[in-house]
């Protein structure tokens, strides 16, 4: 739905379905319940999230019709899809399996490129489309610098490939997209800083030699083209477990002119190791389940950072000279804390506060995707829970 601060969603990874039949079920299952509450007389916004299987289904013209009319008999609309998760991603072991297959194939490639085309048929006129994506790969499937180097070398092309069909769609169909590359911990671009390393000092240079290459663009034309086409997902949550400030990061982004493609407003658990540390390290082992990922960053007595793959390793580990822990694990965005434990929520608040002040993007997407693992008792009816979701971040803007 549209605020004054840009269009915001929610994204449909929330609800299972790698089958297209299943996924459209949970979504006329639940949509129209939700734009009842809160957006009844005017337009509402979808982030759809299609697995491969539903997008090789959905590539079906009569199929794609079919939802296109579904979407404008109930008043709503498509402008960001979440092409960060390829295959199952509920009800089965997740893990590090999230990133499969990565940016250094041609299967993920293939796969974004025809979410691309899927949403440039369902993306309304006048509006810019998004494809949020893995940041490039996982960076423990590589054993040494040169393997990662390598990895980065690949993934980049594949990426340029993405670029080149952006282009060539923008041209043809009048439709400006970009695919959004999200940072995520234990990433081979795991945070702010390290995209925008890599966009700077890797990908631009590289990228502006292969559009004046295949494209006759002068320096200035690749330059703006890969500006467009390649941006950035500001996802709160894992910009929150790398203790990273939104408005450093902004102000960096601006510097460059790295452009953001939407905010993933999303929170994360936080836990103050200073005191009661027994009790609030047995508090977050109901957390520890065997689906997703739940990366720990730990602040020490000197301000370093300790990182730990997974929950379990760090509940394991030494934890006397740590004085903070955050903890990849998207909680519900309207609780700041769970007795002993807190989120991240007001890295959300200072987020949303510095894109108020001076707006770096027209799309904002509520992720909670963990509703079927979280603690029993904070679990909810999905459909109410989302629309208290959303009702807080609109309160916030």
């Amino acid at each position: 739905m549209q605020t004054p601060h840009g269009h915001l969603t929610y994204c449909s990874n929330i609800h299972p379905g790698e089958r297209w039949d299943e996924h459209f079920k949970t979504l006329q299952d639940n949509l129209p319940f939700i734009k009842s509450q809160l957006s009844p007389d005017a337009p509402f916004a979808l982030g759809l999230r299609l697995a491969n299987e539903a997008s090789i289904e959905l590539s079906n013209p009569e199929r794609l019709t079919e939802f296109k009319a579904w979407l404008e008999a109930n008043d709503i609309y498509v402008f960001t899809m979440n092409g960060f998760p390829y295959g199952g991603f509920h009800a089965t072991r997740v893990k590090d399996d999230v990133h499969t297959p990565d940016w250094t194939t041609t299967n993920r490639t293939e796969y974004t490129k025809r979410l691309f085309r899927i949403l440039a048929q369902l993306l309304p006129d006048g509006l810019e489309g998004g494809v949020s994506t893995s940041p490039l790969s996982y960076r423990y499937w590589w054993q040494s610098e040169e393997e990662t180097q390598q990895a980065i070398k690949i993934a980049t092309e594949n990426i340029l490939q993405v670029a080149d069909t952006l282009i060539e769609l923008h041209r043809t169909t009048g439709k400006l997209m970009h695919l959004d590359i999200e940072p995520e911990p234990d990433g081979i671009l795991e945070n702010g800083q390290e995209f925008i390393d890599w966009y700077a000092d890797y990908f631009l240079p590289k990228g502006i030699a292969y559009l004046q290459e295949t494209h006759d663009f002068s320096p200035e034309e690749a330059k703006e083209a890969l500006l467009t086409h390649i941006q950035l997902c500001y996802d709160v949550c894992h910009f929150a477990v790398s203790y990273e400030e939104p408005q450093a990061i902004v102000d960096q982004l601006n510097e460059i002119g790295i452009r953001v493609g939407k905010i993933q407003i999303s929170s994360a658990i936080k836990i103050d190791l200073q005191e009661n540390r027994g009790e609030k390290l047995n508090a977050i082992q109901s957390f520890d389940e065997p689906v997703y990922l739940h990366q720990v960053v730990a602040k020490t007595n000197e301000g370093n950072f300790q990182r730990y793959r997974d929950l379990p390793d760090a509940l394991e580990a030494d934890t006397a000279q740590q004085t903070e822990w955050r903890i990849h694990f998207h909680v519900p965005l309207f609780i700041e804390s769970y007795g002993l434990l807190d989120s991240t929520q007001a890295d959300i608040v200072k987020t949303l506060n510095v894109h108020k002040a001076t707006p770096f993007t027209q799309h904002l997407e509520v992720e909670t995707y963990t509703w079927g693992v979280l603690p029993a008792d904070i679990q909810k009816p999905i459909g109410e829970s989302i629309v208290r979701e959303l009702e807080w971040v609109k309160g916030q803007l």
